[in-house]
């Protein structure tokens, strides 16, 4: 998609973090964007801000989790546009600790939103490109830990992979059709968000009734430290709207990670046992 002016975007998660930075960046671009987001404090906020911008756009509360939830997103979308050019399946959340000892509803609630957000936003909105039978481009994001795997995180990693796998699969099926609507996968490794505070957005029917141990505080404050001094989201969403220019399929933004992909990679061609690679940082 080399033109943006007049297009209309869908971004989830778009009230903060890298979806608002993304959003930003399209109403700069003088695109029409519909914002979703679950937080309606925050999102009524940022609507007003952008607002009072001139920027054109639409606020739907929306947690992704709910597949009826995103079937509004997108008939609020096209009854106040007319269309969908661009969609950002960007919303994301942190949760649990190890495999074993992550509660039931930390995998409920992180799974709900990080990967069936995505699978929701796919099966709603790409009829809905391919019907319009013009350019669109959807970008998925995932994360460094869709490509590598660290202790501690194994529900947001799963979550993470699953969306590179997804995005990868739908790469090949809209290309085998021909398609005229590309796709992306956003893998960025730290950056400046909330997402250490997910549990604000929490459901109140899967809240955790577990409290964290002094060693997952200990790993909390030591992500908390390593979060305030990483990328800011608008580098990210910079990043991002260059690769739909581009049709580019992977959005590496920290390219000194790659070295943690490239060893993943010969661990497995070599047949050797997985190392962490952030093992004896603290995190």
């Amino acid at each position: 998609m080399k033109e943006f002016k007049d297009k209309v975007a869908v971004v989830t998660g778009g009230a903060s973090g890298i979806g608002r930075a993304i959003v930003e960046k399209c109403l700069k671009e003088e695109m029409k964007v519909v914002i979703a987001d679950v937080e309606e404090k925050v999102l009524r906020k940022t609507e007003q801000e952008l607002k009072a911008e001139g920027g054109k756009l639409l606020a739907v509360v929306t947690d992704v989790s709910k597949a009826s939830d995103i079937e509004a997103l997108a008939d609020k979308t096209l009854e106040a546009f007319g269309s969908a050019d661009l969609l950002c399946n960007n919303a994301g959340v942190g949760g649990g600790t190890t495999i074993w000892e992550s509660s039931l509803s930390d995998w409920e609630w992180v799974m709900g939103v990080n990967l069936w957000g995505v699978i929701y936003g796919v099966r709603t909105f790409v009829p809905i490109m391919l019907e319009q039978g013009r350019e669109a481009h959807i970008v998925n994001t995932a994360s460094m830990a869709g490509l590598i795997n660290h202790a501690n995180t194994g529900i947001y990693n799963l979550t993470k992979h699953a969306v590179v796998s997804l995005s990868e699969t739908l790469h090949h099926e809209l290309a085998e059709r021909n398609s005229k609507v590309k796709v992306s996968v956003l893998c960025p490794g730290l950056v400046k968000t909330q997402i250490l505070d997910s549990a604000r957005n929490r459901p109140a029917n899967i809240e955790n009734p577990l409290q964290m141990s002094a060693e997952e505080q200990k790993r909390y404050q030591a992500w908390s430290q390593a979060l305030q001094n990483s990328m800011p989201p608008e580098k990210i969403a910079d990043a991002v709207m260059q690769a739909v220019r581009e049709e580019k399929f992977y959005i590496l933004t920290h390219q000194k990670m790659k070295p943690m992909i490239e060893a993943r990679m010969q661990e497995i061609l070599q047949e050797r046992n997985p190392t962490d690679p952030l093992a004896g940082t603290g995190m």
